[in-house]
Order: C-alpha cells, then sequence, then structure tokens
C-alpha cells in the first residue's frame, strides 16, 4: 500500500478559535496573520535542512534504509535473549519508552509468564536510584540479558555507571562472552563508549553527529529497542516520512498541522499561556507526554535569543492522563488560572473494546452506561471534558489518530518535532541545544572528582557550607555568579569567555 494511501492524523483547532463563549480564543484573522513569520520560520529551517542542520527530517530516509539491519540484529537477538535492558537517560529513554508503551504495552503477560510472539520483555533504566537497579540486576538471568547502553558521548555519568556495573557483573557471570551481552548505541567515532565497542568487541549501532537526544526516537536509538520488541519499525519510519513531506510541502495553514501548532503555541504564550498540558486520551500514549514534556522544555526553555539577549524564553510542558487525570487536575484547569493551553491526543479507533453490560439489578442511576462501549465511555469524557474548558475560556486544541499503529505514532513524533523547530523559529531562540543542562552536568564531574574540574570542585563546596551555615540577619557575599554554561567538552579549570 502506498505511504498516500495510509490514514493520515489531523489537528482540531476549534477548541482555539474564536467563539463567543470564549472572549481569548483567536479569529481566524489572528491566526491567518502568523503567515509572514511562519514562512520565513519554513525558509529559515528548509535552508538549514539543506545545509546538514536538521538531520531529524533529513536523515529520515537514510535511517529508513538501516532498519533492515537493525531488524536482523533485534531478530538475532529475539532468538537469544529472555530480556533487553535499555542504559540511557533523557531522550535515549523517553522516546524507546513511549513507543514501546504505544504499540505493546501489553505483549507479557505477568500471570502466565508467556511472551507474545516470543519477544523478550523489555526495561528501561533511566535513573540511577541504587535500589532500583539492584532488584532489577538481581532478578535477571544475565545469561539470557542482553543490555543496550546508549550514549551519544561516551560521557554521560549516569548511563557509564550503570554500564560499568553490568559489565562487571557481566563477566563474573558470562565470563569471555559478556561482550556478547552488551550493544552500544553511541557516536560513530568519537567518545568512551565507540572506543570501547572497538577494543572489547561490543556490537555498535551509530547515533547521526547531528541528531541530539530529544530528536533521536527515529535513529537506532529507538529503532533496535523497537524492532527488538517486536514493532515494525519500516511502518513507523513510513509513517514519520508521510508526516516530513506533508508539513516541508503543504502551503495552506490550516493543513500543514506543524505550522498550525505552532503559529497557536506562539499566540498562546503571548496572550500569557506560560503552560502547555499536553493530555492524551490513550493509555498507549501515556509516555508519549513524558517524551514531549522534554522535547518542549529543553528546546524551548532558554535565557538567551540567537543575538545573545536576555529573553529567558519558553513555555513549560504539563503531562496528564485522560480521564485519570480528569479526577486529579481538571479542577485547577477549569477554575485555576488561566494561563495554560491544552492538547488532547485521541484515538477514534482502539484495536480492542469491551462492551458494558446491562445489569438489571443494580441502581437505575448506573443502568445507563449498560450496553455502551468502553471507546463510548471515554470519548464522551474527553467531549465533556473539552466542553468544560470552553465554558472556562480556557483555550484548547486535539491532536486525532485515526487508530494507534507504528505508521500513526510516526506521523506524531514527526508532528511534534517540527513544530518543535517551528516554535524556536518564532521565538528566535536554538531550539537544538541545552546550555542550561550543562552546568548540572558539570558540577557533577566536579563533586564526583573528575580530572579537570578542581576549580568547580571549591566553588561548589563554598556554596555548600555557605548554604549549611547558620544565617542571621546579615547576608554573606559567597561568591554566587550566573551559570557560565561551560562546554562539557572542555575542562572547568580552563579560563572562560
Amino acid at each position: 500500500m502506498d505511504i498516500q494511501d495510509r490514514k493520515s492524523i489531523r489537528v482540531d483547532a476549534s477548541g482555539m478559535l474564536y467563539n463567543t463563549a470564549n472572549p481569548q480564543s483567536f479569529l481566524n484573522e489572528e491566526i491567518h496573520a502568523m503567515r509572514p513569520g511562519l514562512q520565513n520560520a519554513s525558509a529559515n529551517l528548509l535552508l538549514k535542512r539543506s545545509q546538514g542542520e536538521l538531520d531529524f527530517s533529513a536523515l529520515l530516509i537514510e535511517m529508513k534504509d538501516q532498519a533492515p539491519l537493525i531488524q536482523a540484529f533485534a531478530d538475532d537477538a529475539a532468538e537469544h535473549f529472555d530480556s533487553f535492558v535499555l542504559l540511557g537517560i533523557g531522550g535515549s529513554a523517553l522516546g524507546p519508552q513511549a513507543v514501546h508503551q504505544a504499540l505493546r504495552p501489553y505483549y507479557y503477560n505477568e500471570l502466565t509468564q508467556e511472551k507474545r510472539n516470543q519477544r523478550p520483555r523489555f526495561y528501561v533504566v533511566d535513573n540511577i536510584d541504587p535500589v532500583r537497579f539492584s532488584e532489577l540486576l538481581s532478578g535477571l538471568d544475565l545469561n539470557k540479558t542482553l543490555f543496550n547502553v546508549v550514549s551519544k558521548s561516551g560521557n554521560t555519568s549516569e548511563t557509564m555507571a550503570q554500564f560499568l556495573i553490568v559489565r562487571e557483573r557481566l563477566k563474573a557471570e558470562c565470563g569471555d562472552q559478556y561482550h556478547q551481552h552488551i550493544v552500544v548505541t553511541t557516536d560513530r567515532e568519537k567518545g568512551n563508549l565507540a572506543a570501547l565497542a572497538e577494543s572489547e568487541g561490543y556490537r555498535r549501532f551509530e547515533i547521526p553527529q547531528g541528531i541530539g537526544g530529544r530528536f533521536s526516537e527515529l535513529t537506532p536509538v529507538g529503532l533496535l529497542p523497537a524492532a527488538v520488541c517486536g514493532i515494525d519499525i519500516l511502518e513507523l519510519m513510513d509513517g514519520a516520512i508521510a508526516m516530513d513531506e506533508r508539513v516541508r510541502e503543504e502551503t495552506e495553514l490550516f493543513e500543514n498541522p506543524a505550522q498550525l501548532r505552532a503559529a497557536l503555541a506562539y499566540l498562546s504564550l503571548k496572550q500569557g499561556k506560560t503552560m502547555s498540558v499536553f493530555m492524551p486520551y490513550a493509555d498507549g500514549l501515556k509516555l508519549m507526554a513524558d517524551w514531549y514534556a522534554q522535547l518542549w522544555a529543553e528546546s524551548l526553555g532558554k535565557r538567551y535569543n540567537r543575538q545573545g539577549e536576555k529573553v529567558w524564553q519558553g513555555q513549560t510542558p504539563i503531562k496528564a492522563l485522560g480521564v485519570t487525570d480528569q479526577h486529579s487536575q481538571v479542577q485547577l484547569y477549569v477554575e485555576g488560572p488561566n494561563d495554560k493551553v491544552f492538547t488532547f491526543v485521541t484515538v477514534e479507533q482502539f484495536k480492542e473494546d469491551i462492551l458494558i453490560p446491562k445489569a438489571p439489578e443494580v441502581a437505575q442511576n448506573l443502568q445507563f452506561l449498560g450496553g455502551h462501549r468502553m471507546s463510548e465511555l471515554l470519548h464522551s469524557e474527553l467531549i465533556a471534558t473539552k466542553y468544560a474548558l470552553t465554558l472556562a475560556g480556557r483555550l484548547h486544541q486535539t491532536i486525532v489518530l485515526p487508530e494507534l499503529t507504528p505508521f500513526t505514532v510516526g506521523q506524531l513524533l514527526l508532528l511534534l518535532q517540527w513544530e518543535t523547530a517551528y516554535m524556536g523559529e518564532l521565538l528566535d531562540v536554538n531550539a537544538f541545544d541545552q546550555p542550561g543542562v550543562e552546568e548540572g552536568k558539570i558540577g557533577t564531574y566536579a563533586l564526583m572528582g573528575k580530572p579537570g574540574f578542581a576549580k568547580r570542585k571549591v566553588e561548589i563546596e563554598a556554596w555548600i557550607e555557605a548554604t549549611q551555615r547558620k544565617q542571621s540577619n546579615v547576608q554573606e557575599d559567597c561568591g554566587f555568579r550566573e551559570p557560565a554554561y561551560d562546554k562539557i567538552e572542555c575542562e572547568a579549570d580552563t579560563p572562560r569567555s
């Protein structure tokens, strides 16, 4: 079947278009006034793409070409291993978790210990809690476990600490064959993992140079775990490619979902909507909200614009799940501060459904449920929530997936990536770096004794001493400074510009 013949996801922006119940909603004229800015953003992004600076889009075909090689390795791994453990953090973990939850959330039956399609159990270790990590390792048969170590730089402290622990235990348990239980996903040439893969014989998959962690799901970072777990990665890539072509080629604003969502997000932010709630109405998409939160926060939360001026830009993402969070967060959303914009994500046709039985013997005020399907109840709850928000003057839109399939999930990933890229252009910030994260990384290096970071360690220890000292009415000058945003590759003891 041709890609164009498949079902496409769509954006329903009616909850943000002008209506008398919501005076803060936008007139068509306001949205169309965004066209010059969007056209300029499109020109800038397509120029970057042509120059090899927008690799999450430009390398899709290349990544699809690698899919058969990844699939072959995954199929072989599924024959030899019962468990597949991903060691990674940030985008290296959130993307694989989101796709797995969406497409194979219940592939393992804990009660019967049966695996569907004989694929390995999937674990993601994206934190360094020693209790959880110890319990996981003690519960695994290491002789039947494959560990996927994911770090582009090979310098990620959390992931490399996990790797060193796993490597030692595998050596003790598996002997000379320990290297067959490790596959690394890292940079093509640079970094510690690339060197270790070469010297110790690990199978290696490469992360393209121009793709950062939060944009890496459709590279071996995400494709390898998906393939091992039995997800059709060719379909996933086809969906992504279809959305990529749609965003790049569609010139009508209301037909280009990435441009439309970026325009509405920009207008909402300028209106004071400093928070963006992402609320799927399907358990399969629950972790997609976690992935979106990193994408939106890390890409757009920037102190400086491209001219080096302080702008303190960004919009805080909030993750929620319908209908669960109707009973925990919606009270705030309806009657609290009007500082949020809402994105609902819904699935039209679920792959399974359950009929609610009629029960004449139960209370009469419950009998209305009988004869309906659970999907009807779910969709009714979504409509009711959108109606309540509209009455309260709150802005909302909906991303609609016809079905939850690899093809539609691939579309969703690319839609949100392109929307983020467009929003970065509209805000005049670099959506592809994360300088605010670097200070914490450098501080960790210093406290853990990494060579070259001694001066930073002294600074941090002075800060600790000052904060622990009992304070009187006199405020001391503890020598605090603005974060320097050193590059991780640079030693902290070198002079800073």
